[in-house]
């Protein structure tokens, strides 16, 4: 290459990569090109070129026009932005200069959803499918030796024990009961257990243990959990609720708990532990007695969903419902949270939405960070407790908490309305494109019969199980 060149050349591409970078070109590479918007909405790509740039950008309406009310099949954003009428799809292409094009965008106009956004601080109560193991627990025999009969047969942490010979398991205690008889009559157990989808059977012999005087095979597990969070938001009419918006995992294992049943009941905040730099902060809370809620029939990546028999929620923000936004519509700055930090009281919290992700797929959709001086003040910022916390941006529901940064506690993830409410059934299947995926659950806090448990005190009841912790997910 000439050295006459190799100059111009390195700041050529210097300027191409700031260019690149910028916000302007960020704001049209990241512009997706499948959108939705509720009928009524305006049609806004949400470009941030200056003015007269976009003066320069033309849309061509290939297809749904008649969806639209504006009826010609060329506009500019300069100077309209256009109204969905009815539901149905629009084809767009983005032109340069009226000629060039440089991307195509597919619209979804579908109806109006409104739903009430929650905030209330919600005790969640499960009953697991079959039992959990959690652990291994050293069995001492009559000569002082320390035996692990379910870890030899190949049983691990995370599996799921499903039946002991021909009877199904349903608690903890039914299953340390038909152990201790097996082996009473030294006969040996097949066990089926359930791992990552598949079944497998294994055989052990009880072996009696000095301590508890009792045939144990040397096993910690857990048959039921739960938890407070956040309500997100729930539909009067179909009665269908949606909270904490992410999995609920045990806290031991990391494996999503499968649900046979649950409960969903009120739940009065305490106490608050205020989040630190590397160390997160919680809400310390209690169920509130006779307080049924409604019923937990799923636990996905989204949250958990279910019916509400109990409608009447307090709220004294909103006495109608909102409706929602969807990703492309959400945008950075300013939004709102609703929670509680102090007994049942929802309160409205200021917030910073600094980046919108579409594209992720785990589910962490948005970066958001705290900042509302008493929120800061009462608890640190994001805390353990708060998942599920609605939010709320121009008078719409977009997202709910999830996540906290353990090292910024003011910041956190969100996650969109839309993905919660495909998984509640209240957007059809073929009106979503799933954004997220399984993540993991972080849990703390543990309370049992309205009282604190302890790290110590809770490993003593391992066996027993039945913890109850607060939901908010810890990311580094």
């Amino acid at each position: 290459m000439p050295k006459g060149f190799k100059k111009p050349l390195i700041i050529i591409l210097v300027f191409f990569f700031f260019l690149t970078f910028s916000t302007p070109v960020q704001s049209f590479l990241t512009l997706p090109t499948h959108q939705k918007i509720s009928v009524g909405d305006e049609l806004s790509l949400g470009l941030k070129f200056p003015p007269g740039f976009l003066e320069q950008l033309s849309i061509e309406v290939n297809d749904g026009q008649d969806i639209l009310n504006f009826k010609n099949t060329k506009f500019n954003f300069a100077d309209i932005s256009p109204v969905a009428l009815e539901p149905g799809h629009v084809n767009l292409q983005l032109k340069l200069f009226g000629i060039i094009p440089i991307k195509k965008i597919n619209v979804d106009v579908v109806q109006n959803i409104k739903v009430y956004p929650g905030g209330q601080a919600i005790g969640v109560l499960l009953r697991t499918q079959g039992i959990l193991i959690v652990g291994q627990s050293p069995i001492i025999d009559a000569n002082g030796e320390a035996h692990l009969p379910a870890k030899k047969a190949g049983i691990e942490i995370g599996d799921t024990i499903v039946k002991v010979n021909d009877h199904y398991i349903n608690t903890d205690d039914q299953l340390a009961r038909l152990i201790n008889e097996l082996g009473s009559r030294q006969e040996s157990i097949n066990i089926l257990i359930k791992r990552n989808n598949n079944f497998l059977i294994k055989k052990i012999t009880p072996i009696y243990c000095s301590e508890t005087k009792t045939y144990r095979i040397g096993l910690y597990v857990r048959d039921n959990a739960g938890g407070v969070g956040t309500l997100t938001f729930f539909d009067p009419i179909s009665r269908k609720y949606g909270a904490l918006g992410h999995m609920i995992s045990d806290s031991d294992t990391n494996q999503q708990i499968n649900i046979k049943n649950g409960k969903l009941v009120r739940a009065s905040i305490q106490g608050i532990q205020i989040g630190k730099r590397g160390q997160p902060g919680e809400k310390v809370g209690i169920f509130v007695e006779n307080s049924s809620l409604g019923d937990i029939q799923i636990n996905s990546f989204c949250g958990i969903f279910g019916s509400l028999r109990d409608l009447k929620i307090i709220n004294s923000y909103f006495s109608q419902p909102l409706p929602i936004a969807y990703a492309n519509q959400i945008k950075t700055g300013y939004a709102e949270i609703l929670t509680v930090v102090e007994n049942e009281n929802v309160e409205k919290f200021s917030i910073n939405i600094e980046k919108v992700m579409p594209g992720r797929n785990d589910g962490k959709s948005m970066i958001i960070r705290i900042t509302d001086p008493k929120l800061i003040k009462k608890t640190g910022g994001i805390i353990q407790g708060m998942s599920g916390s609605p939010i709320i941006q121009n008078g719409k529901i977009i997202g709910a908490v999830t996540h906290v940064f353990i090292n910024d506690p003011t910041r956190g993830y969100g996650i969109f309305i839309e993905n919660m409410l495909k998984e509640a059934g209240l957007i059809k299947q073929k009106d979503l494109k799933i954004l997220g995926h399984k993540t993991r659950d972080f849990f703390s806090s543990y309370v049992t019969k309205n009282r604190i448990l302890t790290e110590n005190s809770r490993k003593k009841r391992h066996f027993l199980g039945g913890y109850l912790f607060v939901f908010v997910e810890i990311v580094s």
